[in-house]
């Protein structure tokens, strides 16, 4: 967490990428992918990329600041959710994903650790580093994490924007029921 020098001094968050694990691993255009995805997106449950610079060795994103940490930190301690407040964050996935397949962006890994709360406990959307931009295209990567993927992912077939939704099924009754 930083305060920008500059008026209004937002709070930010800072993500911090090392240029070297980013080689070794050879994701660079997961990277930049994920960079070039989050600063086009303005939607209230969808955690927000105001900027990023870098040096010789590390890449820093600044990230809207989630001031009530990871949902997967709250489901953890509670073990599971009551129905309104399942629901309630249910709905703010529901119109955050909307959002995001109406821009034709599939996020391919939604799960508890990638869900934020901000400080108000609204939900917010992280990580898009599965993410793809596939205006009418259909995908074929295997990717994400395995206890949320559909059926036709792990099968190898073609996929579309609706593994978001199947995840979110999954995310319910995890919600539900711990």
């Amino acid at each position: 967490m930083v305060r920008t020098k500059c008026e209004p001094r937002y709070i930010i968050a800072l993500k911090c990428l090392h240029k070297s694990e980013i080689v070794e691993s050879g994701v660079e255009k997961q990277v930049r992918r994920e960079i070039e995805i989050q600063r086009n997106l303005r939607h209230p449950n969808i955690l927000r990329l105001h900027g990023f610079f870098h040096d010789e060795k590390r890449i820093f994103l600044m990230l809207e600041f989630a001031g009530k940490g990871e949902l997967y930190k709250q489901l953890s301690k509670c073990g599971k959710f009551s129905e309104k407040r399942s629901s309630r964050y249910i709905d703010q996935m529901a119109d955050a994903l909307s959002y995001l397949h109406s821009k034709h962006v599939i996020h391919r890994d939604i799960k508890p650790e990638n869900l934020l709360l901000g400080i108000n406990g609204e939900l917010k959307i992280g990580d898009f580093g599965w993410s793809v931009h596939a205006p009418g295209n259909r995908r074929k990567t295997l990717c994400g994490t395995p206890d949320y993927l559909p059926p036709e992912m792990v099968l190898g077939k073609t996929h579309s924007e609706k593994v978001d939704l199947w995840a979110l099924g999954v995310l319910a009754y995890e919600f539900l029921c711990g």
